[in-house]
């Protein structure tokens, strides 16, 4: 009988054991629910800051490519209009030198400085040309607020209405900006 009691007790133990077992298996279990439910929370924090970090990373990589790209369109403008500030300091020279040769030569030696004033005229001329001067045309031609300064108005039956009669003070282009702007005298 002591081998039934003793088998009874072993049993009673095992199963004892089972259930110690059974109860650490399920407290192992809502541990590992509970970790692994933690785990997932912090890999979607982890994964929101990593958007948001990959999101600035490439508003920065937008903003210097901006900034890049706006930095070489100024350095073409500079470029481009570089001659600007002296064309501009020029273009009263270039009126002078054409009040100069409007007047009529008498004598030969006026003749003579006459012909010398065309000729640096002309280099003069020829030398803005290079940078991008070009003069606005003016006569016989539609009055354009963004070229044409009109400071007269004038009354001519043969020409249609707003075109230019008369070119008070010609203006210029460099490239295609406006230095100055034709005064002009235009049709009713």
């Amino acid at each position: 009988m002591t081998e039934i009691k003793d088998e009874f007790v072993e049993a009673d133990m095992a199963v004892e054991d089972t259930e110690a077992v059974g109860e650490e298996n399920t407290i192992e279990e809502n541990e590992a629910v509970e970790v692994e439910s933690s785990a997932d929370s912090v890999i979607e924090e982890l994964t929101a800051k990593l958007q948001e970090e990959e999101n600035k990373r490439l508003r920065l990589l937008a903003d210097y490519d901006n900034f890049k790209r706006r930095a070489s369109l100024d350095q073409e403008a500079l470029q481009k209009y570089r001659a600007q500030n002296v064309v501009t300091n020029l273009l009263p020279v270039l009126d002078n030198f054409a009040r100069a040769l409007s007047v009529e030569a008498k004598t030969e030696e006026v003749q003579s400085i006459m012909t010398g004033m065309e000729m640096i005229y002309r280099t003069l001329v020829t030398a803005l040309e290079t940078e991008g001067l070009v003069e606005i045309e003016t006569l016989d031609q539609e009055f354009d607020p963004n070229v044409h300064q009109a400071i007269m108005t004038g009354s001519d039956d043969t020409k249609p209405s707003g075109a230019i009669l008369e070119e008070m003070q010609k203006g210029y282009l460099l490239k295609d900006r406006v230095l100055r702007p034709s005064m002009v005298k235009v049709n009713e």
